[in-house]
């Protein structure tokens, strides 16, 4: 199985483990499987496992349901899966089935996914808490619900129904916070395929080139290094780069533009998320280099409280103060530092924070505050530092030499017990590196050299 999830099958089950401990032996956790999605009529969207069944078993189907039983004298995680149908398996490719769940992924025990209504009202009875992610998938709500409902009518034969329902992300969000050595070699490999993915943009970028050209670089080179994109991949020439979520792609760059890429690969499900801001000529103009500088200077501030110990909103308070003295001193903004702060004037130019969790979900589990308290970095953790400005194109209170310039510079970080490893630190950042490693092919344009 580690071939296939690049996890051992020894550390998901330690995860099962743990996770039962804290949920405690009166306790049953259910967690169904991503279901699959129409894309049109009867097209599918790729599939992808969810993020929580996946950390638990390595499982990839759709059609499943894991239930973990603490404490349970037959198997405490148990697996219900699609049958072995050489049929379908003709058409949508091989299935497990539910021996080969036991046998492949290391299950207590498996029962086809048809058999779910008849044996999962008998796990819950005699389990006083019920831990399920509520919400997400309003059909299986109502699965359970009505599971839950047949305990109940059995009172007065002495059932014993769950009276406590827990929100699952409470436990196992805590616990996919913290990355394992497997899961930072997993993490590692999307951050390698990522920033050579982002150097192939660069090179490939010239004047008149279409954004969907460059995203198009970008998802080769995940797929060639058997990854896919871990989001929809952003690509935005000129004032598009000022779109935080731009996702049509389908600008054309023209000689000068800036081009702010966006894009991530997804490795063995671990994410990686990289932003950079590159001249589609090769060369920065004054202004542009100007506030890719200050972008730059206020990343290196925040990577600067990327360590144990440290609030989280240490960084974002770190690359807020740097961001909003730098366009003090360029004159995009007026007064003082500690008002315009104060007021959030800089959030005209940085609407944004500074990062996020990163995992197997590109915005992944784990909260930001405890007990209404920025909590403390700690060792493991995988966080974004990515601050940006954005300057409108009809931003009439700046001069027009500002305007339509959006620039946003995005590594992933590693905490460690003696300060941090950014793990995306290979790809160029500053603006020099940046125009050393697009040179080559500047040389190479008509009219060059």
């Amino acid at each position: 199985m580690k071939a296939l999830t690049g996890i051992d099958g020894k550390e998901f089950a330690r995860r099962r483990r743990q996770l039962m401990r804290m949920a405690g032996e009166e306790a049953i956790l259910v967690l169904p499987a991503a279901p699959e999605r129409i894309r049109s009529r009867d097209t599918h969207y790729p599939y992808r496992q969810d993020s929580d069944l996946w950390y638990l078993s390595g499982f990839p189907e759709p059609e499943a349901v894991l239930v973990l039983v603490p404490g349970r004298a037959h198997g405490e995680a148990i697996l219900f899966c699609r049958e072995r149908d050489p049929e379908r398996e003709g058409w949508d490719g091989p299935r497990s089935g539910p021996d080969g769940a036991v046998e492949r992924f290391g299950l207590d025990d498996a029962y086809p996914i048809d058999d779910l209504d008849e044996i999962l009202p008998g796990l819950l009875e005699g389990r006083t808490r019920v831990y399920y992610h509520f919400g997400r998938d309003t059909e299986f709500d109502l699965k359970l619900i009505g599971w839950l409902n047949r305990v109940r009518a059995q009172v007065r034969s002495g059932a014993q129904p769950p009276h406590e329902f827990l929100e699952l992300g409470h436990l196992l969000d805590e616990l996919r916070l913290f990355k394992s050595p497997a899961e930072l070699k997993l993490m590692q490999r999307a951050a390698d395929i990522s920033v050579r993915a982002h150097e192939a943009a660069m090179r490939a970028a010239r004047p008149g080139i279409h954004e969907y050209e460059l995203q198009a670089e970008l998802e080769r080179v995940f797929r060639m290094h058997d990854a896919v994109p871990a989001y929809g991949s952003i690509v935005g020439a000129g004032a598009n780069g000022c779109v935080l979520h731009y996702v049509a792609n389908n600008g054309q760059a023209a000689d000068g533009d800036l081009v702010l890429v966006d894009a991530g690969a997804e490795y063995r499900n671990y994410a990686a998320d990289i932003t950079r801001t590159f001249p589609v000529n090769g060369r920065f103009t004054r202004e542009q280099r100007q506030l890719h500088d200050l972008v730059g200077e206020a990343q290196a501030a925040a990577l600067a409280q990327a360590r144990p110990g440290v609030p989280y909103e240490a960084g974002h308070q770190a690359a807020v103060s740097v961001l909003t003295e730098g366009l003090l001193r360029l004159g995009l903004l007026k007064g003082r530092l500690e008002k315009n702060i104060a007021d959030g004037s800089y959030r005209r130019y940085y609407r944004h924070k500074t990062g996020h969790w990163l995992g197997l979900d590109v915005h992944d589990v784990g909260d930001y505050r405890i007990d209404n308290e920025s909590r403390l970095l700690e060792p493991g953790m995988v966080f974004t530092i990515e601050p940006g400005l954005y300057v409108p194109p009809d931003d009439t209170t700046v001069a027009a030499k500002w305007r339509g310039i959006g620039i946003r510079t995005e590594d992933d970080v590693l905490v460690t017990k003696d300060g941090h490893k950014v793990l995306t630190a290979k790809l160029a950042r500053s603006a020099d590196e940046i125009e050393a490693l697009m040179a080559p092919t500047r040389r190479n344009l008509p009219g060059s050299g």
